[in-house]
């Protein structure tokens, strides 16, 4: 394959990565409002959508395998490809967890939420705004931007504190509420997830534009 074709392919494959990531991030407000508003036939399309996104994983997956044993890509091309590679896979697991929201709604039946959700919903807002922004991150070559995305996980782990210590008073003061409650938390903890899931994303961003392997937000004990 000659460089411009070869240039060309590796274009293309970081055009279906952002591709992907923009469905993926469209996935996590559609599940959180599939939960938010009870929408039984919402959460339904994508549970059953999951599946293709699963699809486009391995599609990308097996693209970047290909590139690599046909063209032995070296230095910073090579670190782009492995990048497409890792970050298509943390897409998929973002859009599995965005299912996980989906498959509650299904879970929680006819019973009513336990109460508005106000601050679950903020947390799949601040994702959504993460992902794009790592993904802008990837486009533009920008390792800055993406460690200033990572940061913003602090954002998603105190309100998923938050949700957690005002489930519990619920289940304190009356324990019926426990199974509702319960999944909310399973919700919180599945948006935090998601925000653990970009900063992977952004580590990738880093590498690809420095070939500097670094963990973003790792909790240092004083």
């Amino acid at each position: 394959m000659p460089r411009n074709t070869f240039e060309s392919e590796l274009s293309g494959l970081k055009v279906q990565l952002l591709e992907y990531g923009a469905r993926v991030e469209t996935v996590i407000g559609e599940a959180m409002e599939s939960l938010k508003t009870r929408d039984r036939a919402l959460a339904e399309s994508i549970i059953q959508h999951d599946a293709t996104l699963n699809k486009t994983r391995y599609e990308l997956e097996e693209q970047c395998y290909f590139l690599m044993a046909t063209q032995s890509p070296m230095a910073h091309d090579l670190r782009e490809i492995l990048s497409i590679q890792l970050i298509a896979i943390e897409l998929e697991r973002i859009a599995d967890h965005a299912k996980n929201l989906a498959e509650i709604n299904i879970y929680l039946g006819n019973e009513p939420l336990l109460k508005p959700l106000i601050d679950l919903p903020r947390m799949a807002t601040i994702s959504q705004e993460m992902l794009r922004g790592a993904l802008d991150a990837f486009a533009r070559n920008d390792p800055i931007k993406a460690g200033e995305i990572a940061n913003r996980d602090d954002e998603i782990d105190d309100l998923y504190k938050q949700v957690f210590r005002e489930l519990m008073s619920y289940i304190v003061e009356d324990p019926r509420t426990v199974t509702r409650a319960l999944n909310l938390l399973f919700a919180g903890h599945n948006l935090e997830r998601i925000g653990d899931c970009v900063t992977n994303i952004a580590e990738r961003v880093i590498y690809a534009a420095t070939g500097r392997l670094e963990e973003l937000n790792v909790q240092r004990e004083v």
